[in-house]
């Protein structure tokens, strides 16, 4: 397959609050171990302070949802999720606690949540700068957690999420800072350059977590214990089974969350489906693209990738910022 890397007049630099994410709260004596036993990834090996990405499946090995995991102390853990998926999660993950001693709750009402983007992500954490994904920095009441860049003409983009806990004197002094606004279609669009797209309701139970590439960009552990769906998650890694991946694509026509894809090979059923996507407008006047993730079969991806129908408006397919993960 020819693989060709984004290139877009796109180096956007700011803050926003992110419309579509919602945030978790899990608190309480037993809620490491609870989260444990959900999610896909190991966060009772977490420092305190410090950050992991994770997937929460069904029993069948489909992604519920995934979370971006920040473990404040040993008893409390904030989850950044796709905000339409909140509740369902919130209602999913407290029917589990049994007799736990946790609880589950939405963080909307008790925390602040930014996103910051390029030289603003630089200037507001500049001790990130070279960390790993996932990394994070505390100041007083607020956190910082390194995201993976946006690989664009061969330039990183930044990615930083900031949490402050609301009414402290950290998170107003970070709010009161003059920082520029960006949009929340220049956030989309740098979260697909970065190659990892969120689940959100639309996606729910589409996919396992290796069809997103989750395993790639360190969502999934191969050596915690047991989660729902684990044994399919394992089997699809070790057998040499993957036979889907997520890839960044980009089309002149409108691209949505959900749409199928469809190659020349095949024009009777999908071999694809977008599970992220944002409009690009280079400038006024002048044609947008729209750009996504899309989660194919390998196979497809050596013939002519159509949106919405066989025959529908062409898709081209983009190299992603980061190695995949081989069948182990």
């Amino acid at each position: 397959m020819d693989l060709i890397e984004p290139h877009l007049k796109f180096s956007p630099s700011g803050l926003l609050k992110p419309q579509h994410w919602g945030l978790i709260l899990a608190e309480g004596p037993d809620a490491g171990s609870f989260l444990q036993g959900q999610l896909t990834n190991d966060v009772l090996l977490l420092p305190e302070g410090q950050a992991r990405f994770a997937g929460y499946c069904s029993a069948k090995g489909r992604l519920l949802g995934s979370f971006v995991v920040l473990k404040v102390s040993k008893e409390k853990f904030l989850l950044v999720c796709h905000q339409d998926l909140l509740q369902a999660m919130v209602k999913r993950l407290s029917m589990f606690v049994m007799r736990a001693k946790l609880k589950i709750s939405d963080a909307s009402g008790l925390y602040d949540i930014r996103g910051l983007l390029g030289e603003t992500a630089l200037i507001a954490c500049p001790a990130l700068k070279e960390a790993a994904p996932w990394q994070a920095r505390q100041v007083g009441e607020t956190y910082f957690v390194k995201l993976h860049n946006a690989l664009n003409a061969g330039t990183q983009v930044q990615r930083l999420i900031w949490f402050g806990l609301k009414g402290e004197a950290s998170s107003a002094a970070f709010l009161n800072q003059t920082y520029p606004n960006i949009t929340e279609e220049a956030w989309q669009l740098a979260e697909v350059l970065s190659g990892i797209s969120m689940v959100q309701t639309a996606t729910a139970e589409a996919f396992v977590p290796q069809m997103l590439n989750y395993e790639s960009v360190d969502g999934v552990s191969f050596k915690k214990g047991c989660y729902p769906g684990q044994e399919v998650v394992a089997r699809s890694q070790f057998r040499g089974t993957l036979k889907r991946r997520a890839f960044i694509v980009s089309c002149t026509a409108p691209m949505l969350v959900g749409q199928e894809i469809f190659s020349s090979d095949d024009a009777e059923q999908a071999c694809g489906m977008v599970s992220s996507a944002s409009k690009f407008q280079p400038l006024e006047g002048q044609t947008p693209e729209w750009w996504g993730i899309a989660s194919l079969q390998l196979s497809a991806t050596e013939h002519a990738l159509q949106l919405g129908y066989a025959g529908g408006p062409s898709l081209v397919l983009k190299s992603l910022p980061y190695p995949l993960l081989e069948d182990l």
